[in-house]
């Protein structure tokens, strides 16, 4: 017989399985984003050359980076910089 509750607690069990299917979801993309190492929190830019790069500030922004970690001889940063001023005009 039933006891006014319609199913018996069957909505109930219905429920906490789409609970539990719910987090198994979200579980498992936290830990794809965690083991892919790029997160949302640290995704930079896209710098490599014809990904998104706005030409103007920012590139000499990060040539300026690259120029003061040692990453380009002082020649090579005057010649890209030189290339990034013609690009602008």
């Amino acid at each position: 017989m039933m006891n006014g509750d319609g199913m018996d607690g069957m909505g109930l069990m219905w429920f906490f399985g789409l609970l539990v299917l719910v987090g198994v979801t979200v579980l498992g993309v936290v830990l794809v984003k965690a083991l892919s190492g790029k997160s949302s929190h640290n995704a930079g830019p896209d710098t490599r050359p014809g990904r998104g790069v706005v030409p103007g500030r920012r590139g000499t922004e990060i040539l300026e980076g690259r120029y003061a970690h040692g990453e380009l001889s002082t020649e090579e940063y005057r010649e890209r910089l030189k290339t990034l001023e013609e690009d602008g005009q």
